[in-house]
């Protein structure tokens, strides 16, 4: 005859096992707020730009727009940038258009910036894959006159520091065999822009965000070392560069 071994846990043994379940529950209630304090921290700790380009004269103007999770930068659609950016035509953004003054571009995880044209279109698989890490993708488009009330910050550049960030961010995307930014096949979110495959990997601490800290402390623009959420770019762009 076969007898059945019965376990028994003895209340010590369950309180262990309960006590360490709440290290644990209690060690991620405060990952947010530890996350909070390091993005605050990172971005009033600054680069200083590069030498040689303080004191040069301030002649650039670059836009710097807040959505409720994401920066976009907008530059000027000038020589210099319609020049640098010649390739994105043949990806179907119109650089040329007489209303055309902007070119707004930003940098995003793949699943979760081309799947979430507005929030209530949120997933948590996408929330996660952005978490854990994701392929990146730059989000393309312009704009003609903005409207004075948009979340804008300006940014005064030197020419040295303009002609670097214009090449940074071309860098940025991941170019075909034939040097041409990769259009991505997707719809989105407005009936001029585009999604193209961008270099780098997204993830929790390599956020949108902190790709524009990346891009603006690469052209020699003192910013914050650590820049992960809009709070980040806010706070850096205040404390160095409001007048």
């Amino acid at each position: 005859m076969r007898v059945l071994r019965l376990q028994v846990h003895s209340p010590r043994l369950r309180g262990q096992s309960l006590k360490k379940l709440s290290r644990w529950l209690g060690l991620l209630a405060i990952l947010p707020a530890l996350y909070l304090m390091a993005a605050i921290y990172g971005a009033m700790i600054a680069r200083s730009a590069e030498p040689g380009v303080d004191g040069h004269e301030l002649t650039r103007d670059v836009l710097l727009l807040r959505g409720p999770i994401h920066y976009d930068i907008l530059l000027p659609i000038d020589d210099l940038s319609r020049a640098r950016f010649a390739g994105l035509a043949q990806a179907g953004i119109p650089l040329t258009a007489p209303q055309a003054r902007w070119l707004v571009i930003g940098w995003g995880a793949r699943r979760f910036y081309t799947e979430t044209p507005t929030y209530s279109d949120l997933s948590l698989g996408n929330v996660w894959r952005g978490i854990i890490g994701d392929d990146s993708v730059l989000r393309v488009d312009v704009a003609g006159e903005l409207y004075k009330d948009l979340p804008i910050r300006h940014l005064r550049l030197a020419e040295t520091e303009y002609r670097a960030l214009l090449d940074g961010i071309w860098e940025s995307f991941a170019l075909t065999p034939e040097g041409l930014p990769d259009r991505i096949d997707v719809k989105g979110y407005t009936s001029s822009d585009v999604f193209l495959a961008a270099r780098g990997r997204f993830n929790i601490l390599r956020t949108c965000n902190v790709w524009i800290g990346e891009q603006l402390r690469a052209a020699g623009v003192r910013f914050g070392i650590w820049t992960p959420l809009p709070l980040s770019v806010s706070l850096s762009f205040d404390l160095y560069h409001s007048e």
